[in-house]
């Protein structure tokens, strides 16, 4: 039992705080509020490639992330209104696509079943399109089944530490899991379903039939998840809203989909949702249909639910924030701005000692999840990895 007890005892600390004031304080033109225009791409280290081995993420991919840059053509997409869609359909020559179209399918098995290649010979690969725009400038790839013209997509992307942590971190600390691989440098994810910020916003949000008191609670949540593990960026774009019916009702959950932000800029509202001008109104309502005590509540409620994370999957989690922690995904300048704002903001000197945002996440965790994790440390004895 002691060694059990060690390895949650390391994100305990001694004197618990409250959780960060939900607030919409920071002006919409703060300049900023706005994340780096461009981010740089982290390799992945020789401490994190023997992580991804270990528990399955590492595994050979037909194709590569620079395979796919041989496009012979492009043409913009649209979307189905006729708008730009910031998005680039691709066209390969033919031999080169024979390849390509192979690789594709054996890699959206391996997503899904594990490699298993039976349920292929029914699928092929309906379209390849690529963003610019993005950060890991991804390729987007449309799997369609050829009996019934159902669809489905991934992404393949370059390999970036920075958000392979953010993935591994959502994977562990969120109520959602995440299917991703990598191979070299190459990263290939999942699709995550769900209606994009904001296109909710602008559609869905003030239409009768949504409960605006359930979202403003779910809002409240997904604040908080973000703030604890510092996941920057989560402009309305930059999160899609999944809403599945309940007795009567509606219940909705944001899922981030971009984490190339993930503990990368120095700035500490950029990791508060409710600080970006594109989520007002999100905040708006959070205002109008709940108190403050409302809101701390599910503070506290999600807080609880990431100290039961952080509890079943604690071995795990140290390996990884250990590696973090002697890894570089920022810049010394970002670094000192986000630990010195951090300490001002919890009144904890201790955060000025961390040499690595790995170490500021780490850190960030035991002051945030500490109270909650005392509780549950009790009770080691139900849980298990």
């Amino acid at each position: 039992m002691g060694f059990r007890l060690s390895a949650l005892g390391l994100l305990l600390h001694k004197h618990p705080k409250m959780p960060f004031p939900f607030d919409a304080g920071a002006p919409d033109n703060y300049p900023t509020n706005k994340p780096s225009r461009k981010k740089p791409i982290f390799p992945v280290n020789d401490l994190l490639r023997p992580y991804l081995q270990i528990h399955g993420r590492e595994v050979k991919l037909p194709v590569s992330y620079s395979d796919l840059l041989h496009v012979s053509y492009s043409v913009p997409l649209k979307d189905k209104n006729g708008n730009d869609s910031l998005w680039e359909t691709v066209s390969y020559d033919m031999q080169h696509w024979q390849f390509i179209r192979e690789g594709l399918v054996k890699m959206y098995a391996i997503l899904k079943t594990e490699g298993d290649l039976t349920f292929s010979k029914h699928l092929d690969v309906a379209r390849v399109d690529f963003c610019s725009f993005a950060n890991s400038s991804p390729f987007r790839i449309r799997i369609v089944n050829k009996f019934n013209d159902n669809y489905d997509h991934f992404y393949i992307k370059q390999a970036d530490a920075s958000r392979i942590y953010g993935l591994e971190l959502e994977h562990l600390l969120s109520p959602n899991r995440i299917s991703f691989f990598t191979h070299q440098q190459t990263l290939i994810e999942d699709h995550i379903p769900g209606i994009p910020g904001d296109i909710f916003i602008s559609t869905y949000l003030h239409e009768p039939i949504t409960n605006r008191i359930r979202f403003a609670k779910e809002f409240v949540k997904f604040n908080e998840r973000c703030f604890v593990r510092l996941l920057g960026d989560m402009r309305s774009y930059n999160f899609v809203v999944d809403i599945t019916p309940d007795i009567e009702d509606f219940q909705y959950r944001i899922r981030a989909i971009d984490f190339d932000q993930q503990s990368y800029e120095g700035r500490k509202n950029i990791y508060l949702p409710q600080f970006f001008k594109e989520n007002r109104s999100l905040v708006d309502i959070c205002k109008k249909y709940l108190n403050q005590d409302s809101i701390t509540q599910y503070q506290t409620e999600e807080r609880t639910m990431m100290a039961f994370r952080v509890a079943s999957s604690r071995f795990r989690l140290m390996h990884l924030l250990n590696i973090m922690s002697t890894d570089q995904i920022s810049t010394p300048e970002k670094l000192i701005q986000l630990r010195e704002e951090l300490a001002t903001e919890f009144h904890a000197p201790i955060f000025l000692k961390c040499r690595s945002m790995g170490q500021l996440v780490k850190r960030q965790l035991k002051q945030t999840l500490q109270k909650n994790l005392a509780l549950i440390q009790k009770n080691l004895g139900k849980f298990q990895d």
